[in-house]
């Protein structure tokens, strides 16, 4: 038997191939949506291929498989078996009986792929629509094509949202269950404080406090409560002139990848361009290739000088030299939270420096778990408050209010984005809530 692939821009000029060139008795067996060209994955052209074979063979095929004795029958079964799951072959389906069926699962996979929420692929998975017998439709042409796709698809969505949203409830109250039964107005408010991945807990401690009969104020209330729980920096975004008549030292550490380095150059755009304030960069992250010349780069278009140190020497002496500015940021090296010789050597810089503020960088992607590791193992630099970056590449918020709890470390900043000298903000009790909610969602 031939197996043949036939790869297309759409499902229905797949099928239009498959049926020119093996007919009217076409069986596709398997159909996937794949990508090329494009450098990297960027600009690569998504496209439909299709497996297919001549349902005739394969009638032949099986005739003569019933025709064989018990025994060889089972092992060329076996052996068929192992061939489709190699081949990832998954369906028999005559092309006649393609266009109603194989309509709602190219739609609903297409629909899969734009969900990015496990539950979503999971309440996928779970539904596989069975193929009535229709006959084979003439291709449309590309533009009313494309409209019915866009059409079907829309209402697949729909249904899958519908789908996902009731899966979810079910997943929060089996896995996360109240510690006593909710009165009914603040069972959607339970779901939607897991949902963020608020700490059970947590969770349950925010809806017990809130009075059930007062529902049209719930939410406003949740975000007043959840406010209480976040500890900020109230120097965040402002000049203040320290005791010791030395610039304010402002250094910036934290694992690797996290954004420390563009994060300082947001803070030295702030306190030059909005505070007006003389402000200088020093960097100690000599590891990492072009590191200095990003930082470089940024010091040129902000306007301010910027030190290159190797060594806690090296470092003395760029602080004697800078100490008639109002303002030294320090950018270091990011450090695996794992690696205690590397840790070390970050302590004594520190150590050295004797910032007013130190900040750990956190991303607000990693895990609860890495969180808390990360600012366990950073203990030994004295750190004193929390950074964290990339809100808008969150999918929830809800791990600031968890890793808050666990910590005695006021949230100072947050980032929002890459660009320089924007998207950076001074923490706020209020905004911090909003986001931790859900209730505001960064583009």
């Amino acid at each position: 038997m031939t197996i043949r692939t036939f790869t297309a821009r759409t499902m229905a000029e797949a099928l239009a191939l498959v049926k020119q060139e093996i007919g009217k008795h076409a069986v596709v067996l398997h159909t996937r949506t794949i990508k090329r060209g494009g450098v990297l994955g960027i600009g690569a052209k998504t496209l439909i291929e299709v497996t297919a074979a001549d349902g005739r063979e394969m009638a032949r095929q099986r005739q003569r498989e019933a025709q064989q004795s018990p025994r060889v029958k089972a092992l060329r079964e076996a052996a068929a078996a192992e061939v489709r799951e190699r081949s990832n072959i998954t369906a028999t389906t005559p092309v006649e009986e393609q266009t109603a069926g194989d309509l709602i699962r190219r739609t609903y996979q297409a629909a899969r792929t734009q969900f990015d929420t496990p539950a979503a692929v999971e309440a996928a998975d779970t539904y596989t629509p069975a193929a009535p017998t229709v006959a084979m439709p003439a291709p449309m042409p590309s533009t009313q094509q494309d409209a019915q796709m866009a059409k079907d698809l829309q209402a697949v969505k729909q249904l899958v949202e519908q789908v996902v949203q009731s899966q979810k409830k079910a997943e929060v109250f089996a896995q996360a269950p109240p510690e006593e039964k909710l009165p009914d107005p603040l069972v959607e408010h339970y779901s939607a404080l897991i949902q963020q991945e608020i700490a059970c807990e947590l969770a349950n401690e925010l809806i017990r406090g809130l009075d059930s009969s007062a529902t049209d104020d719930v939410q406003q209330a949740l975000r007043d409560e959840v406010a209480k729980l976040l500890p900020t920096d109230p120097d965040a975004g402002e000049f203040k002139a320290t005791e010791d008549g030395r610039p304010r030292t402002i250094a910036l550490v934290g694992p690797t990848g996290v954004g420390k380095t563009t994060t300082v150059a947001k803070l030295a755009a702030t306190f030059k361009l909005k505070q007006n304030k003389n402000v200088a960069l020093i960097t100690a992250d000599t590891y990492r290739i072009a590191a200095v010349e990003q930082l470089r780069t940024y010091a040129g278009i902000i306007g301010v000088p910027l030190e290159v140190v190797s060594s806690p020497e090296e470092l003395s002496a760029a602080l004697a030299r800078l100490s008639h500015v109002d303002v030294v940021l320090i950018d270091t090296a990011g450090r695996s939270q794992r690696n205690a010789d590397r840790l070390d050597e970050l302590a004594q810089l520190i150590e050295t420096a004797h910032p007013h503020e130190t900040h750990l960088v956190l991303s607000s992607t990693a895990s609860q778990r890495v969180l808390l590791e990360t600012i366990e193992r950073f203990e030994q630099i004295k750190t004193d408050r929390l950074i964290f970056t990339k809100i808008d590449e969150a999918v929830t918020c809800g791990v600031l209010l968890n890793v808050a709890q666990r910590v005695n470390k006021p949230l100072s900043y947050i980032t929002t984005g890459q660009e320089v000298p924007h998207q950076i903000e001074p923490c706020t009790s209020g905004r911090l809530a909003e986001l931790v909610l859900g209730l505001e969602v960064l583009a």
